[in-house]
């Protein structure tokens, strides 16, 4: 879509400055790709609640994350635990890009998150006193930790960044729309740096049930694009990113570039029983477009990988429209982290700039029997050493959501 805003920056280069990561196989950014190169689960039985009456018990859970080591005491007692992984992801992020931003001009920064479940642990334990005590026991933080815009909120108003600020809601895709809407304010000229991402934790009795129900949680081993595939494990954690204007990142004196986003888009499925096609194809494609590559260019394709044998052979099949049969590696590490829900996306674009960094493809974990129709060469076992410049990440939400980026090595 063309923006006709004349003070649009058409020529504005995205680039990402600063990674911040928080998840189940890993907290910070060396820790979560050491792992997920080696092959390192988080999958694990949960720990945060009794399971017994649950056909599932195994999720992403993050087992070893102390709040009070990264965030104050004041803190504390007005965050659900989603939001204390965007804090905690955003700080790491923000010191990776070498960002003061007391040093920068506060209009100059945004903040844009996604998030699928608001603050659903805080929420819940408010809910049973309520229930069982009364109104008078019901935290007055209850007002805004549930709600699904709080960690762009809290994250804007820990380091002053009073600039664009937003919050999106599309499931497992929301995190690549933010970090799609991020860019458009670059390029709108309306920020010169975005902390973008998108943290979620839904792993409490109710989180669970409401996940369980959905029908594409398994009570196995989450193996995508398996012939034995029954579903995924759900995870949580955060992922956050620095986007910045690659112009304003040299003047600061930015300490590294990870890579650029060059390209997303987004779309919606149509209604059950159409004629028309699932549009995840058309997300890929759009993407590709604005990002100005052909699917030539792309080096590995990060996979949104359901876990399901109908949305896997969906998927399979855009793949090898667009790229041809076993025309481009496909991995899907979050195979070890379980599925992120609004971090995912983030934090599969997190592994795709480490990645172009150095120059190896993932593996995906769990998968070892592949149906030969799905014709798509999916990287398994252990990590594939290649030439790596550009990526796409893929991402597919409930009910319909799709969203596509492309990222690429960026060349000052």
């Amino acid at each position: 879509m063309t923006n006709t805003n004349t003070n649009t920056h058409t020529h504005t280069t995205a680039v990402f400055t600063g990674l911040g990561i928080v998840a189940p196989n890993g907290l910070g950014t060396e820790e979560f790709w050491s792992a997920t190169l080696e092959g390192r689960s988080g999958i694990k039985d949960i720990r945060g609640f009794d399971t017994a009456g649950y056909p599932a018990r195994r999720a992403g859970e993050i087992q070893d994350f102390d709040p009070a080591e990264h965030l104050s005491k004041r803190l504390l007692p007005q965050t659900d635990r989603s939001t204390r992984f965007a804090l905690t992801a955003a700080d790491m992020a923000l010191a990776d890009g070498g960002v003061d931003p007391s040093a920068l001009v506060d209009y100059d920064m945004g903040v844009v998150t996604a998030n699928a479940c608001g603050g659903f642990e805080f929420t819940h334990r408010e809910f049973a006193k309520l229930w069982s005590q009364g109104p008078q026991f019901v935290s007055v933080y209850e007002s805004f930790a549930w709600f699904y815009a709080v960690n762009t909120g809290q994250i804007s108003i820990r380091h002053k960044l009073r600039g664009p600020g937003k919050a999106l809601v599309a499931e497992q895709a929301g995190g690549l729309d933010a970090l799609g809407h991020a860019r458009r304010s670059l390029r709108r000229g309306d920020a010169k740096l975005v902390v973008t991402g998108g943290a979620d934790s839904a792993l409490d009795p109710w989180g669970w049930a409401s996940r369980w129900s959905s029908g594409r949680v398994t009570a196995g081993e989450y193996r995508p694009f398996d012939r034995a595939a029954s579903g995924h494990v759900p995870g949580e954690g955060a992922a956050m990113l620095v986007l910045e204007d690659a112009g304003a990142a040299r003047l600061r004196g930015a300490p590294k570039v990870y890579g650029e986003l060059a390209g997303q888009a987004s779309t919606f499925d149509p209604p059950p029983g159409s004629p028309r096609p699932p549009a995840l194809r058309s997300a890929v494609e759009s993407a590709l477009a604005r990002a100005g590559v052909a699917p030539s260019d792309v080096d590995v394709v990060f996979a949104d990988s359901a876990g399901l044998p109908g949305p896997d052979r969906q998927e399979a099949e855009v793949l090898r429209s667009v790229f041809g049969e076993r025309g481009v590696p496909v991995t899907a590490p979050k195979a070890l982290t379980g599925r992120l829900l609004s971090a995912g996306g983030p934090l599969d674009v997190a592994a795709a700039l480490l990645s172009l960094r150095d120059g190896v493809i993932p593996p995906t974990a769990g998968t070892s029997d592949m149906p030969q129709e799905y014709g798509i060469d999916l990287v398994t076992g252990s990590p594939r050493e290649a030439r790596i410049s550009t990526a796409l990440v893929l991402a597919r939400g409930r009910s319909g959501f799709n969203s596509a980026a492309v990222v690429r090595t960026y060349h000052h």
